[in-house]
């Protein structure tokens, strides 16, 4: 289910210059707050397709805490959540997730569990 929204909610794939950008396109990335001396991330943007980024937020939930693999993406999700808080966690993981996925319908190859940059 979750494929099959994100492929309809991404439409052009190639419209994205980098995979990094579908993150906030679905509404994964920091708002940024800048005013004179003040300059903080502040919460997620909302934007986007707010069905994709519950969908997106559910898988990745269910990676951390239901999935028995061993794969490298949920190693970097439980090493985030012991640093910076489930939810958080949860956040970067659904964004990664987004720019895989992206990545996978550019290039037609399937998920690895292990790759070999992490």
């Amino acid at each position: 289910m979750t494929a099959t929204s994100f492929v309809s909610a991404i439409e052009e794939p190639p419209n994205f210059k980098h995979s990094r950008s579908v993150g906030a396109f679905v509404g994964l990335t920091t708002r940024r707050y800048q005013s004179g001396e003040i300059d903080y991330d502040g919460h997620i943007s909302r934007r986007g397709d707010s069905h994709l980024r519950g969908l997106l937020y559910e898988a990745a939930t269910v990676l951390l805490t239901r999935s028995r693999s061993e794969c490298d993406l949920r190693k970097w999700g439980l090493q985030l959540r012991e640093r910076l808080g489930f939810k958080r966690a949860t956040v970067a993981v659904a964004r990664k997730l987004a720019v895989i996925m992206h990545s996978m319908l550019i290039t037609g190859e399937p998920f690895r569990e292990k790759s070999a940059a992490a």
